[in-house]
């Protein structure tokens, strides 16, 4: 009896202890395709997501680009507009659609960058050049033309639409 309890012992350790072979990880095929199908996804939620954003801020007179860029200039200044190259000081709030502050310049602080040629959000260079020196406006930024995938790493969240009100303070 304690040979056959061993021999049954052993079978079972043997047969415990044999692995069955993992199967490969199917890698989908990526394509151009799939990519594209995506990215008009992300812009299709991002616009639906705008809009009811917008549908409670009816006074906000907002006007879009080809880009998708809201923008709506609350303070009209007659004066030079911003180019490409421009050195600009600007004074800024950064906020997601459910009004969650991000980043801000305080009090007499400016942030400075050259248009165009900064490591600014594309959705920002585009707007800022529809303003006057003195302008102030806000911007309604998708993903797309913000931080895209990736946020900002810091603050900001991947595919995360920017509602951004700018002071286009100086132009040098």
């Amino acid at each position: 009896m304690k040979q056959f309890i061993l021999i049954a012992a052993c079978i079972a350790l043997v047969y415990s202890c044999t692995e069955k072979p993992k199967e490969k990880p199917v890698i989908p095929h990526w394509s151009t395709e799939h990519s594209t199908t995506m990215n008009e996804r992300f812009i299709k939620e991002d616009e639906i997501n705008i809009r009811l954003y917008l549908n409670q801020r009816e006074n906000w007179d907002m006007n879009e680009s080809g880009s998708g860029l809201r923008y709506w200039i609350y303070e009209d200044v007659e004066g030079p507009t911003a180019e490409t190259g421009d050195r600009v000081d600007v004074k800024f709030q950064v906020k997601m659609l459910n009004d969650s502050l991000l980043y801000e310049t305080t009090g007499k602080e400016v942030s400075t960058f050259k248009v165009d040629k900064a490591d600014i959000e594309t959705g920002v260079m585009e707007g800022i050049k529809y303003l006057s020196e003195g302008d102030k406006a806000k911007l309604i930024i998708p993903s797309h033309i913000g931080h895209g995938l990736l946020g900002d790493y810091n603050k900001i969240p991947p595919l995360q639409v920017l509602v951004i009100d700018l002071e286009l303070v100086k132009i040098h």
